[in-house]
């Protein structure tokens, strides 16, 4: 049937049943497959000359269309959630957090204010009480789901915002900023891109964040740090904690900092957007020990608690202030003094779909020890790939491996560090190309590395052991 029919309600209801049909083959294949697709599709730039067409006037049918993304999809796309994709910290998605996700999709859940979907707002609430409980944050933080790690540090930072304006005695959210002092942050250098992207957008300038730095690593300088706080003489300023640097999965000393923050007047946030997940394991929670005195906490879901994309929170511990800076009125909607919660009103979305679905179906279905079970998973599979590293002759090791990241370069020997770099950077677009594997380039100071990240319940030894074999082969061939 086309868009010929003059009852479009019709002609949508007569395509369900066969839609389902086609879905039910489609979805079942897609999820069994996961583990033996390819990293990514090598053909994808001729597959693609197939969506360079004009809008049609008559449109083809959802049958036929679906069977076009389908192929699509088979041709030039990335098995992100498969066993093999180590780029960006992507984590896969635990079989009940993706079946509660499709059916949020299906379900249409908007998740805006309790009266649209009651159950959405209060499992997403209950989520967060658990993903507190699972971090050991405070139970009076008050938390929020959003799309990612972003958008977590912008609704902490907006909330940092809010209070350095209250500090100074006016409201960011209604006056602005333009005439008012400039807000001090203060950083390491591990700070991340998604934070310096996120104070652009609240007007404070990635320029005008302070970095301390001991070296190449970006290894915090805390005594050049506390001399710029003694020179604030305890004028309010935002301290931003790193737990978990993506290179090489090193963290701030977050206590440490946390203790300075105190003696300073300083809102202390800390992005955990991966690193946060320590505090699950008893084998590397210390490096997280204290986030808990925080002011401020993000993290991101659709790495390492393995839900499907996009899934981020933000725990505050003002309420107040994520009220005050994203407040959403109108006479239409539910009243500030309302009982029931409104979550479209405490951050940045009012569009909300049921990200916490897939959250709270993943910490029901597993628990406390299934979540720690993928956490030591992965550090384990750290482990093995770092000694697969150092087995191999042309292959070292850059970093220690703390955590789940390992950073490392081919190196043949007989080249100088430029010409390393070099190699490098040519070996990971050739990884990216061959499609075995999802894993690019990054940078520790001047040096190229590669930085696989290993965060997926589906990862396993042979795959890491295959991916430093793929590695030395595609090199070798470039020598």
């Amino acid at each position: 049937m086309t868009t010929r029919d003059t009852d479009i309600g019709s002609q949508f209801r007569s395509e369900i049943e066969s839609l389902i049909k086609q879905l039910q083959g489609a979805l079942a294949s897609t999820i069994r497959e996961t583990d033996d697709r390819p990293a990514m599709h090598v053909d994808a730039d001729s597959a693609l000359q197939a969506l360079k067409e004009p809008l049609p006037d008559i449109g083809c049918g959802a049958q036929h269309t679906i069977e076009k993304l389908l192929e699509l999809n088979a041709r030039a796309a990335a098995n992100t959630g498969g066993p093999k994709c180590f780029h960006f910290i992507i984590g896969g998605s635990t079989p009940a957090a993706l079946a509660a996700d499709l059916l949020a999709t299906a379900f249409e859940t908007v998740t805006y204010t309790w009266v649209v979907s009651p159950v959405g707002v209060e499992m997403e609430l209950r989520a967060l009480d658990w993903l507190k409980q699972l971090f050991g944050l405070p139970a009076s933080m008050s938390g929020i789901m959003v799309t990612g790690a972003t958008m977590a540090n912008f609704v902490s930072l907006a909330s940092a915002r809010q209070w350095w304006g209250e500090q100074h005695g006016f409201d960011v959210s209604e006056t602005g900023m333009a005439g008012k002092p400039q807000m001090p942050v203060l950083t390491s250098g591990f700070v991340h891109a998604s934070t310096l992207k996120v104070l652009a957008l609240q007007g404070v300038g990635r320029g005008n964040v302070q970095q301390f730095r001991r070296d190449d690593f970006g290894r915090l300088d805390i005594d050049a740090m506390e001399q710029a706080l003694i020179k604030l003489d305890g004028a309010p300023a935002v301290m931003i904690v790193n737990a978990g640097e993506v290179n090489c999965g090193e963290f701030d000393p977050v206590d440490e900092m946390i203790t300075l923050a105190r003696n300073h007047n300083c809102w202390v946030h800390v992005d955990g957007a991966f690193g946060l997940f320590a505090r699950v394991s008893p084998r590397v929670a210390h490096f997280a020990n204290g986030v808990e005195r925080a002011d401020s906490v993000t993290v991101d879901g659709h790495k390492w608690l393995n839900v499907p994309f996009d899934s981020g929170y933000a725990f505050v511990r003002d309420q107040g202030l994520m009220v005050r800076a994203f407040r959403y009125s109108a006479d239409y909607l539910p009243s500030e003094d309302n009982p029931r919660p409104t979550l479209g009103a405490i951050g940045p979305e009012s569009s909300r779909r049921a990200r916490g679905f897939a959250v709270w179906a993943t910490l029901k279905a597993y628990g406390r020890d299934g979540q720690k079970q993928i956490v030591e998973h992965c550090l384990d599979l750290a482990q093995h790939f770092a000694e697969q590293v150092k087995k191999h002759p042309q292959l070292e090791l850059m970093a220690d491996v703390p955590l789940n990241i390992v950073a490392f370069r081919f190196n043949p020997g007989g080249m100088d560090d430029i010409t390393l770099d070099q190699l490098n950077s040519d070996l990971g677009e050739a990884v990216i190309a061959d499609g075995r594997f999802l894993s690019g380039t990054s940078k520790i100071g001047p040096r190229t590395i590669f930085r696989p990240a290993f965060s997926n319940w589906r990862t396993r030894k042979q795959d890491v052991e295959e991916f430093a074999e793929v590695v030395t082969e595609l090199g070798q061939k470039m020598i």
